[in-house]
C-alpha cells in the first residue's frame, strides 16, 4: 500500500483518537489536537527514508512509552534485545488483533519506534492499525504482549514540535537511557 493511502488511513484513525481522548485531560482541546495530528504527523514520516531508523538502537531505558493509535490509554513496554533485534514486550492483552490476508501472512498491526531526530533519544512507540510498511523497510524488532506479535519499525521526527508537553502523546518521558 503506497505511503499516502496509508496516511489517509492513519488519519481517519487519528480522528478515532480525538473521540478516544479520556482520562483526566479528557475534553482538553491540545490533548486532542495532539492525539489527531501526532501520530498522523510521525506516519508521513515514513515515506521520507532519511527518516527512517535503520539499526535497532543501544542502550535504552528498561521501559519506553507506548501508545495504540486511537486509544486514549497509554502503557508501557518492556525493552530487550535478542540477537541485535529489540524485542519490546506489554504487560496484558493490549496489542489489537492481527488481521491475515488470504495467503495466511498478517498483513495489520506494526508499531513505530519514536526517536528525536535532533537528539536521537528515543521517545517511545506508537502501534498502527493499519497496512503495515512494504517487506524492504527496515525492521529494528517487534512487540508482543504474549499472545500477538507484531512487527517494530523506527522513525526519526522533530519531537518538540509534535509533542505538546501539556498533553503528550506517549504520556510520561521514557526514563533516562541506560548508560
Amino acid at each position: 500500500m503506497p505511503v499516502l493511502a496509508m496516511s489517509r488511513r492513519a488519519a481517519s484513525i487519528a480522528l478515532a483518537a480525538l473521540a478516544a481522548c479520556g482520562g483526566p485531560r479528557s475534553g482538553s482541546p491540545a490533548c486532542g489536537l495532539a492525539l489527531l495530528a501526532g501520530p498522523t504527523l510521525i506516519l508521513q514520516r515514513v515515506g521520507d527514508t532519511r527518516a527512517l531508523l535503520l539499526d535497532a538502537p543501544r542502550g535504552l531505558p528498561d521501559r519506553l512509552p507506548l501508545r495504540i493509535v486511537g486509544h486514549g490509554n497509554q502503557t508501557t513496554m518492556l525493552v530487550g534485545y535478542q540477537q541485535g533485534q529489540l524485542v519490546l514486550r506489554t504487560d496484558g492483552d493490549t496489542l489489537p488483533t492481527v488481521f491475515t490476508r488470504a495467503a495466511g501472512v498478517d498483513s495489520t498491526g506494526y508499531a513505530l519506534l519514536v526517536a528525536d531526530d535532533s537528539t536521537n533519544r528515543v521517545e517511545g512507540a506508537l502501534v498502527y492499525e493499519s497496512q503495515r510498511p512494504g517487506a524492504n523497510f527496515p525492521r529494528l524488532g517487534s512487540l508482543t504482549d504474549g499472545s500477538r506479535t507484531i512487527p517494530l519499525f523506527g522513525v526519526k521526527v522533530d519531537w518538540a514540535s509534535l509533542n505538546n508537553l501539556s498533553c503528550p502523546l506517549l504520556g510520561a518521558p521514557a526514563s533516562p537511557p541506560k548508560k
